[in-house]
């Protein structure tokens, strides 16, 4: 008798660690794809940031070749080209420029 429970209780140790090794290995699986998943959105992300900064310092060098007035002229005639980007553009700076000056005199 004490044979007979001694199989019973072996095979049904060994159908779960089989269950367990099939559950690993599906999680294993499934940690694999998301890690594909995050190295191509990073590599993704890595040549839309170098795009990014080719054209930020095409435009830096852009700038270094003019003075003041000629900015300030290229400016007003965006403005008058396209009001509604320019008085878009001019409310986010004062945003950005009132929370950053608001945070320096937060008191706690």
């Amino acid at each position: 008798m004490q044979g007979a429970t001694g199989n019973a209780e072996s095979d049904s140790n060994q159908s779960l660690i089989c269950g367990s090794e099939t559950r690993m290995s599906e999680f294993s699986d499934g940690a694999q794809d998301y890690g594909r998943k995050i190295a191509d959105a990073a590599s993704r992300a890595s040549d839309y940031i170098e795009q990014k900064a080719g054209v930020l310092g095409d435009k830096v060098k852009d700038l270094y070749g003019k003075d003041f007035h000629e900015i300030a002229d290229e400016a007003k005639d965006y403005a008058r080209r396209k009001p509604g980007h320019a008085i878009l553009i001019a409310a986010g700076a004062g945003l950005v420029l009132g929370f950053l000056l608001r945070n320096g005199r937060r008191v706690f």
